[in-house]
């Protein structure tokens, strides 16, 4: 499979990339991407989250009254899960919420998104470039050439670039990844994917 390839400026440079069948127009399989994309939300989570439960609770462990005789219903100390202020019943606990998911079903998954961006036309393959110097206002001027101003946009790089890095960072809803840290949540996050020709011949390997 062949697309164009632009420069800057938004211009077919009457060039065309070659993108592999095998990683571009695999026979996408959702689940996997569901659960890979699950497995990678649940690896952010910190699963510090605690309350407490009446044995923690500050308060005093005395009967608040006899059992029975008083014409009321039965009940222990304050720290009751039923009384305001008193202990919370199987409340969340610190976890671990990280599971693991096979080399091979990751590996689907991100050709699946791959494939999905290919057939939405979410896909486009840049010459390499660089910045001057950090400029934000000079990647604003990118992607309004690219005809992907407002999109979430996914810049896929070679290598670290610090320019380039820094002139995105402060766009909203516009991040850059390295190819080799490439992933389907950030492939499936974004409406807009712009692969350079490095980072294209580094993915087309995979």
């Amino acid at each position: 499979m062949e697309v164009a390839i632009y420069n800057i400026k938004g211009e077919d440079t009457g060039r065309k990339a070659q993108l592999s069948d095998e990683v571009f127009a695999v026979d996408a399989n959702e689940h996997a991407v569901y659960l890979d994309v699950k497995q990678y939300l649940a690896n952010q989570r910190q699963g510090t989250h605690k309350s407490k439960e009446r044995s923690e609770v500050s308060g005093s462990t005395r009967k608040l009254h006899k059992q029975k005789g008083g014409g009321g219903s039965r009940i222990g100390d304050i720290n009751s899960p039923v009384l305001v202020g008193g202990g919370r019943v199987f409340g969340p606990r610190p976890r671990d919420y990280r599971f693991k998911l096979n080399k091979k079903v990751k590996a689907l998954a991100r050709k699946s998104a791959l494939t999905y961006k290919v057939q939405d036309s979410q896909l486009i393959v840049v010459e390499d470039f660089n910045f001057e110097a950090p400029k934000t206002k000079d990647f604003v001027n990118f992607t309004k050439n690219l005809k992907v101003e407002g999109k979430k946009v996914l810049l896929v790089l070679p290598g670290q670039n610090k320019n380039v890095t820094l002139s995105v960072r402060n766009v909203p809803d516009a991040k850059t990844i390295d190819a080799s840290a490439l992933n389907t949540y950030a492939l499936m996050n974004s409406n807009a994917v712009i692969l350079t020709e490095s980072s294209l011949d580094f993915i087309n390997k995979l």
